[in-house]
């Protein structure tokens, strides 16, 4: 394949040419006009938890797999996470939490989003979540949490099949 996958669907599109299809299944690159738009993803760190290399490393993916990722940074309180959420127009939040906080601000964010009217906001996350408080907070309205070590495709796989990007 001459250039990058890309580029190549840029030239493809310009031409009429639908042979791209597949790379933009492969990219998480979505037409416009059949899609609707891409998924508006903010990822949070909340709390005082400084560790941020897995976050960044996760926003990244998702981004390169075609969604819109808004990165809000390190000590964020959950009314900040949410107020970005309800500024940005988001479909779905997720978070990295490695402090051992999970059980107060998962509930918390998911509780403030559903107080600003955007509840049907997607709650996803990761971190340092022991097995036994992850049913807890999947009754408390979190949708899925991945352990430290998962793969970002695996991550990316879910966010594509639970995550449904707002009408235009």
């Amino acid at each position: 394949m001459k250039g990058s996958a890309c580029g190549r669907l840029v030239r493809d599109k310009k031409a009429g040419d639908d042979s791209g299809k597949e790379l933009q299944s492969l990219y998480g690159v979505f037409d416009m006009g059949q899609q609707g738009s891409r998924a508006r993803i903010l990822i949070g760190k909340a709390g005082l938890d400084g560790h941020d290399r897995g976050v960044k490393i996760v926003a990244r993916a998702l981004r390169d797999a075609g969604f819109e990722v808004i990165y809000t940074g390190l000590h964020n309180t959950p009314e900040a996470i949410v107020e970005t959420a309800l500024q940005e127009d988001v479909d779905a939040v997720g978070l990295s939490i490695l402090s051992g906080a999970h059980n107060y601000i998962f509930p918390e964010v998911v509780r403030l989003l559903e107080e600003k009217g955007i509840g049907g906001v997607t709650v996803f996350g990761g971190g340092i979540i022991p097995k036994e408080d992850v049913e807890y907070l999947k009754t408390k309205g979190v949708k899925a949490l991945f352990e430290p070590g998962v793969s970002t495709d695996e991550i990316i796989d879910w966010v594509r099949e639970n995550v449904t990007p707002k009408a235009l």
